[in-house]
């Protein structure tokens, strides 16, 4: 579950290399990297929401 987190942090900031594109496109399920996109989709909503009420606060 570590790599496919560390695939989506990559995908996010559109910094993967091909190698290791490559090898997450070798693994048999995609389900640990679609359960880690939603994760970090989620993070990055709360991130946003808490900056724009500290924004809105001050």
């Amino acid at each position: 579950m570590l790599r496919a987190l560390q695939a989506v942090l990559a995908a996010f900031f559109g910094v993967q290399s091909e190698r290791n594109r490559q090898r997450d496109f070798q693994q048999s399920s995609p389900w640990p990297y679609i359960l880690a996109g939603l994760f970090m989709a989620g993070v990055f909503v709360v991130l946003v929401l808490l900056v724009a009420r500290w924004a809105a606060a001050s």
